[in-house]
C-alpha cells in the first residue's frame, strides 16, 4: 500500500482537524485548517485514500514542512 505524506505548507497554528485515523476521503477533501497570518488557510488532500497516522493536534504550531498526516492508498 503506497503512502502519501501531508505536509504542512506554511508556518501556523491548526485551527481545526476536519479528519480522524481511519476515515476515507476523496482527493480535494479538507483535512486541516492551519492559522497563518491571520489567516485561514485550508489544507487539500491530494489523494483518495484512508487516514492513516494524525500528527497534528488543534492548538499546535506547526513548521512549514512538517507532516500532519499520511493517506493510505
Amino acid at each position: 500500500m503506497a503512502q502519501e505524506k501531508i505536509e504542512s505548507p506554511l508556518p501556523g497554528k491548526i485551527l481545526s482537524v476536519k479528519v480522524k485515523a481511519g476515515d476515507k476521503v476523496a482527493e480535494g477533501d479538507e483535512l486541516f485548517s492551519i492559522e497563518a497570518m491571520k489567516m485561514e488557510n485550508p489544507i487539500i488532500c491530494p489523494v483518495a485514500g484512508t487516514v492513516g497516522d494524525i500528527s497534528a493536534a488543534v492548538g499546535q504550531s506547526v513548521k512549514s514542512g512538517d507532516i500532519l498526516a499520511v493517506i493510505e492508498y
